[in-house]
């Protein structure tokens, strides 16, 4: 059935993809065969004004991951053993998660800023017996470790594959002081990854299916309690192929900025799993915030594709002399996880030349569903048009099954073959959020006469003030296009009168200065009355998550405490 954006798809952007029915790791597999040469990954550090990297090519990283797939089966990791990494962007973290899916294991990527509480908790939902861990994170390891199902852990530290001078001076400057020198001597079942590597014997081949799990994606989802989204390697397989139609990538000819951090789905599949699948070179960010690396490293090596976050691409607008970092080579981006705003977009693209387009997902879709196209048209404000072989729908709240006509705001539902399996071990929840073969996502959007979807807000975000509903993304647009704020998110606070109120967290421009009824009569210019911010308050930075989200959560769980102590004391 031919549906309204049909008409925007291109040849190079086809309705329809051919996945092959293969596994996620055979991407690498036929890269290394047809380009053995390319180089695969680029990573190392700045180093005053220089960018000190190491080059691994895709016959060499092929190797590893082989190498690393055997070491893990010599420790007695079988098909379906769920393998956890704690690991930040590293050639480490890419080599551990091919060669676990090579082995046939469950991938269990964890947030390199987990406390050991979190840890805890995913270790022990996802039944995981292998761990990962770089040396600086291994104390949590340990301080949980007796309380999960751990039968062995692999340490790695993150200067292995430094070049040989990064390396040395990292040793004599850094390694001690930031917790990066470790022995394991005497830890039972404790390894060195590259012993892993060293004492690896043959590879057992290992029958791998389409439809086996490679990956549980923890999120809070729609109800905000952490679960493991089950992916499988179709699943995994068929976004990175919708990603490289969608970038129109050419096949060994791309370089992929990958500042997004790797154990999220969104890195996971639009730099690593894309990569693997064009041969494109991957540059490994260590650190998402650090903007001055980025910067060096985009002068260096170049990249054409750059997705990431909204603060990313607004710390990279306010970089100084952004010009002189040689970013016209970046041709291609979508942004993810957060709304784009206009003024961020314009100004990127004035910047670089390239294309920057917003686009939309969830972990429980590996991530991408919703794109603008990138070279067609582009509806600012929108998420666009659904990939190939997607499809998606606005029902309504009361039943779920009532599809809303164009224009009409409603839930988001989508179906395609970047859809999970359900939550791991959690019946409930899964039949709460796939009925009937479609994703509920939990966000508020509507549909144009074209096909395009514009996310309204999440359900659990809108703000409702004195009987009226207000969308924060519609207030923040406005708060963008002050010329004084950086950044700037919205939130509804507790108020004693109107049940909520409308509160602005503003991060203003290197120095500038504003008042709060200076921003409050800019936005009585622009919008409703009752969409107004009742109040501003002034910050240093907002808080993120590590992939760089606003933390609206944060916000107001913070103005709640302050309610409570008010109240107590009279």
């Amino acid at each position: 059935m031919e549906k309204p954006w049909h008409k925007f798809y291109d040849e190079s952007v086809p309705k329809h993809i051919d996945y092959p029915a293969i596994p996620v790791h055979e991407l690498l597999k036929r890269s290394a065969q047809k380009h053995p040469d390319r180089v695969a990954l680029i990573y190392g550090a700045p180093l005053g004004s220089r960018y000190l990297a190491k080059k691994i090519t895709y016959r060499e990283l092929d190797n590893l991951v082989s190498r690393f797939a055997a070491g893990l089966q010599k420790l007695g990791v079988k098909k379906g053993d769920r393998v956890a990494i704690y690991l930040p962007n590293c050639p480490q973290y890419i080599i551990a998660y091919y060669g676990a899916a090579r082995a046939g294991a469950v991938i269990v990527p964890c947030n390199p800023l987990y406390v050991a509480r979190e840890l805890e908790h995913q270790v022990n939902d996802s039944g995981a017996e292998t761990l990962i861990a770089l040396t600086a994170f291994y104390g949590n390891v340990k301080q949980v470790r007796a309380n999960t199902p751990l039968k062995r852990v692999i340490v790695t530290n993150v200067k292995e594959y430094f070049p040989g001078l990064l390396r040395t001076l990292f040793t004599l400057a850094k390694e001690k002081k930031e917790g990066h020198a470790l022995s394991i001597e005497g830890e039972k079942d404790t390894y060195w990854f590259q012993d892993v590597l060293a004492g690896a014997p043959a590879l057992q081949p290992v029958d791998i299916k389409p439809s086996d799990t490679l990956c549980l994606l923890y999120t809070g989802g729609t109800t905000g309690v952490p679960k493991g989204a089950e992916l499988s390697n179709s699943n995994l397989l068929a976004n990175a192929l919708q990603t490289a139609a969608w970038f129109k990538a050419q096949e060994a000819g791309e370089t992929v900025l990958t500042a997004l951090p790797l154990f999220h789905s969104y890195g996971m599949t639009t730099c690593m799993n894309f990569a693997m699948a064009t041969a494109a070179s991957m540059i490994l960010i260590p650190n998402p915030r650090d903007y001055h690396g980025i910067m060096l490293a985009i002068k260096n090596f170049q990249p054409t594709v750059f997705p990431g976050v909204p603060t990313m691409y607004v710390a990279f607008n306010n970089f100084p002399n952004v010009q002189s970092y040689g970013v016209n080579s970046i041709r291609a981006c979508i942004s993810g996880a957060a709304g784009l705003p206009v003024e961020v977009q314009e100004k990127f693209q004035q910047l670089t030349g390239g294309k920057l387009v917003e686009g939309y997902g969830l972990s429980e879709a590996s991530p991408v569903t919703h794109a603008n196209p990138i070279y067609g048209q582009n509806k600012v404000g929108t998420i666009g048009i659904p990939f190939p072989d997607t499809d998606a729908r606005i029902v309504d709240l009361e039943t779920g099954t009532k599809e809303l006509p164009v224009g009409e705001v409603g839930e988001l539902a989508v179906r395609g073959p970047q859809v999970m399996k359900g939550y791991w071990n959690k019946p409930d929840e899964t039949a709460m959020v796939l009925r009937n073969g479609w994703l509920y996502t939990g966000d508020m959007a509507r549909m144009d006469a074209d096909g395009y979807f514009q996310i309204v807000d999440r359900k659990k975000d809108m703000i409702i003030t004195g009987g009226y509903n207000v969308y924060p993304r519609d207030v923040e647009e406005v708060l963008y296009e002050h010329p004084k704020i950086k950044e700037a998110v919205v939130a509804g606070v507790p108020d004693e009168y109107r049940g909520e109120m409308v509160k602005a967290y503003v991060v203003l421009k290197e120095g500038e200065t504003a008042t709060e009824e200076e921003i409050i009569e800019f936005c009585r210019t622009r919008l409703a009355k009752y969409k107004v911010p009742r109040a501003v308050e002034f910050r240093k930075e907002l808080p993120k998550t590590m992939v760089g989200k606003i933390l609206r959560r944060l916000l107001v769980e913070e103005e709640k405490r302050k309610l409570a102590q008010k109240q107590q004391q009279g």
